[in-house]
């Protein structure tokens, strides 16, 4: 869901000098005499590192430096520091106030808080966070890279504003107490090949320089948790948003089902049972989907509370408003859409067993389930564990400031004695319900066909390589190119693929 708010000020200057500018790092550096104390600010390795170029990601993560707030909130903070450093804006307020920023509380899409409180997390599923939070993510375990090829990609990412760099490592090669662990990598020393640790355990180790070869050593052992070797990862700031009306949510507990069903059984599949027709293929998709499919892939709504200026919208809004719909215009535009429509009519014969995404049947408990993920947002309570009731909801149409009608879902939202009014905003298909599952919401928003055809859309191009048809193999993959896509719904269904990759490799 995305709100308005703010994101940052620009700071005055004069007659502040921000800390990162060209100016701010000039200032910093004529400090170091009078720093010998400090280890990691001393001359011989940070004055030699910043004259090299192998310091600039430093001062943008220096700037957003936070301690973990909690003994296994390490991933969750070394990703927090990286994503505000990149300038990344989540999209959702902090905390309910005004400001977005992210914060440790607001990364849980991909696991539960609780669960990472009282586990920690693996280097997949910090990936799988970074991912739905905007970023791009290159991972490399231990064994799909080598000691060279990391340090050159620490000199590459070092030597940038644009990417970071965040280690999983194990404490032990460094004598450290404690086991695996995260942090984000906040420069390079060439002359004595070290890499400074911003360790955001602050309570603690302070930040330190450590051999490359010996944090090599250190990020080569296994996180008994999955089995596998831990590694580093590249984060950096995409250049268009990652998703604009859909996304896929690993919160649901079977969310390793479905991946698995998509990206393993699928093709299996196919493969056995030798379709000859496209509502075939189609049908056999859909028709072993696992039950709680539909909390797998999700709808991005726009969410604000009653009284933030009616139901008048920011030109921010209105934009977003605006790229949902065109997203939703363009998947009723494909002619894949055309043929999932068909199969999941009633009148097809080959598809009489598929069954809906959700067990939600009614618009009022659409409506309300909408309303409770909107004030949990705007609350910042969302993955905490605090209960929400939606005492009443309601589907109006309105105009804002004379502009095109909106479709507005209205709901009172109850968390203890605190009431919340919330307004989410909702694209407007042209698009008429299908008549196998007619309540839907296809007015309203997106609705089976439009998510399942997305789905398909999304899944790997390998899937389709076990049809044995070649007639029908070559329909199947026209079909479901994403080369000719327009460029926004290429986008869209890009993302939910790197997002199904990430999901497959927690």
């Amino acid at each position: 869901m995305a709100v308005a708010g703010l994101y940052r000020r620009v700071l005055p200057s004069p007659p502040a000098i921000e800390f990162a500018s060209s100016e701010g790092k000039v200032l910093a550096s004529d400090l170091f005499p009078f720093a010998q104390h400090r280890p990691f600010f001393s001359l011989p390795s940070f004055s030699f590192a910043l004259q090299n170029g192998t310091m600039e990601g430093f001062f943008r993560l220096i700037s957003y430096f936070q301690t973990q707030s909690e003994p296994a909130y390490c991933g969750l903070a070394s990703l927090s520091v990286v994503l505000n450093a990149l300038a990344i804006d989540p999209g959702r307020k902090w905390k309910g106030r005004p400001w977005r920023w992210f914060d440790e509380s607001m990364l849980d899409c991909c696991e539960p808080l609780d669960k990472v409180k009282e586990k920690g997390i693996t280097f997949g599923k910090v990936a799988c966070l970074a991912n739905c939070a905007g970023a791009k993510v290159e991972t490399f375990r231990t064994n799909q890279s080598s000691v060279d090829d990391f340090r050159q990609k620490l000199i590459s990412c070092a030597s940038s504003e644009d990417c970071h760099l965040i280690a999983s490592y194990h404490r032990k090669p460094f004598m450290q107490t404690g086991t695996g662990h995260f942090s984000p990598i906040g420069g390079y020393h060439a002359g004595r090949d070290m890499a400074l640790i911003l360790d955001v355990a602050r309570f603690k180790y302070p930040p330190h320089w450590v051999p490359i070869s010996l944090l090599w050593e250190a990020m080569d052992t296994f996180d008994e948790a999955t089995g596998l070797p831990r590694g580093f990862m590249l984060v950096s700031k995409l250049q268009k948003p990652p998703s604009l009306l859909y996304t896929l949510s690993c919160r649901h507990e079977s969310w390793l089902s479905i991946a698995n069903y998509l990206i393993e059984d699928v093709p299996l599949v196919l493969e056995s049972e030798n379709p000859v027709t496209i509502y075939e293929v189609l049908c056999l998709v859909f028709s072993s989907l696992p039950a709680s499919a539909g909390e797998f892939i999700k709808w991005v709504a726009e969410v604000k509370r009653h009284e933030e200026n009616g139901t008048s919208l920011s030109m921010e809004e209105k934009g977003r408003l605006t790229a949902k719909e065109e997203v939703l215009d363009q998947v009723h535009r494909t002619e894949l859409f055309r043929f999932v429509s068909e199969c999941l009519s009633l009148s097809n014969p080959f598809c009489q067993n598929i069954k809906p995404l959700s067990d939600t049947d009614s618009l009022p408990e659409i409506a309300a389930n909408i309303c409770c993920q909107g004030a949990q947002l705007l609350m910042g309570n969302f993955g905490i564990g605090e209960r929400f009731s939606c005492s009443s909801t309601c589907i109006k149409g309105s105009r804002s400031n004379g502009d095109k009608p909106l479709t507005v879902v209205s709901g009172t939202v109850v968390s203890g004695s605190n009431e919340q009014g919330v307004d989410v905003l909702v694209p407007m298909s042209p698009g008429k319900s299908n008549s196998r599952f007619p309540n839907s919401c296809s007015m309203m928003h997106p609705a089976n066909n439009d998510i399942l055809t997305v789905l398909i859309l999304a899944l790997p191009p390998a899937t389709w390589l076990g049809i044995k048809n070649a007639k029908l193999s070559e329909e199947i993959r026209a079909l479901v190119s994403t080369e000719n896509l327009p460029d926004v719904l290429q986008d869209e269904v890009l993302h939910l693929r790197r997002q199904l990759h990430y999901l497959k490799e927690c």
